[in-house]
Formats: structure tokens, sequence, C-alpha cells
């Protein structure tokens, strides 16, 4: 057996010392788990799916571009990481939005999501499929244990969470995501759909 060989260099500790610095202050939506939990999740299924050290970097700064300072943090990471990191993150529809509260109403910001993800590189699928999967497992486990009260904390309806997630599906399997996170992404979100109807 050979040696394995460590592809995760200071760069990857870099990122991950800067997301955790960007969301310090963050936590998942309606819980009190800090969100690096999530970013980590992410890049963590990113790289269990055959994901490279650029992919990885991505997945743990997925959300610094929208959520802490627009086109000022994307030339940081640019700066930082390289043009492939930066090229992954840009795809996301309010990504470089410096007032999100003007960024559209929900629904029209998710069509433009999904028409971004349609044209996104592979770099951007990889990271936006391993998203997915880990909201839709924290959804998924959320309605197991909550019900219906578990839809609440969002601003949409779960009518309107059920079709962006089947959306997504939809589009990733049409394009070079990983099989492997979006065919168990589309087996969450089918578990979903069947107990939020039974709900």
């Amino acid at each position: 057996m050979e040696d394995y060989v460590p592809f995760l260099t200071r760069r990857f500790s870099l990122a991950l010392q800067l997301a955790s610095e960007l969301h310090y202050r963050d936590h998942r939506k309606g819980t009190t788990i800090p969100y690096v939990a999530h970013l980590m999740s992410v890049c963590a299924l990113v790289l269990e799916a055959g994901g490279d050290e650029d992919q990885a970097i991505a997945a743990l700064l997925h959300d610094a571009v929208e959520k802490h300072g627009g086109l000022s943090t994307l030339s940081t990471i640019r700066e930082l990481f390289g043009n492939r990191v930066a090229s992954a993150l840009e795809f996301r529809s309010d990504s470089t939005a410096s007032d999100l509260a003007k960024s559209g109403d929900w629904r029209g910001k998710k069509q433009k999501y999904l028409e971004h993800l349609r044209n996104a590189n592979e770099d951007a699928l990889f990271v936006a499929a391993a998203d997915k999967l880990h909201n839709a497992r924290a959804m998924l486990s959320d309605a197991q244990e909550m019900g219906e009260k578990s839809w609440s904390r969002f601003k949409a309806p779960k009518e309107d969470q059920l079709w962006l997630y089947d959306a997504v599906v939809e589009t990733l399997r049409h394009r070079a995501a990983p099989k492997m996170l979006v065919n168990e992404l589309s087996s969450v979100v089918t578990e979903l759909r069947e107990l939020a109807m039974k709900g």
C-alpha cells in the first residue's frame, strides 16, 4: 500500500480560517448551530466525492461573497486563492449584490440562481451539489423531528422549497455535477416531499 500524500496545503488552512472569521457571528437558520459547521460539512462532501483542493476551498467560502462583502470579498478571495476558486463563486445569482435587500423577491432570486446554475462551471456545480445536499439533509432531519413547524423558519412555504429542490436536482442531472452527490440529493428530496405530503 502506497503512503498517503496529503494534497490539502496551507491554502486550505487559510481558507478555513477565513471562512471561520467571516462567519463567526453567523448561525444556521432557526438554530444555534455555528454557520461554519455547514461550510465544513459541504467541504467534506466535496472531498468525499473526489474534489480537489480548489473545489474544497470554494466549498468553505461558498457563502462568503453573498453574506460578507460582495465584490470586495470576491476580489480578496481571487487574490488569496486564485481565479479558479473565485470563478466557482461568481455564478451565484446574488453573490455580487452589495445590498441584499435590493436583490429581488425569493422566487425571483431562486429563478435567477437556477439560470446561473445552468451555465455554471464544473467547480461551481460540484460545490452547489454538495451545498444543496447538506441543506436538504438538514431539512429532512428537522422535518422528521419537528414536523410541520420545521418549515416555518424559511421565507418561502414548503411548496416553494420543494419546487426549488426539484428544479435543482433536474438542473444538476443535466450538467456535470457529481452523480454521487446528485443521486443522494434526489433521494433526500423524494423523502422530504413524502414527509411533507403526510404533514
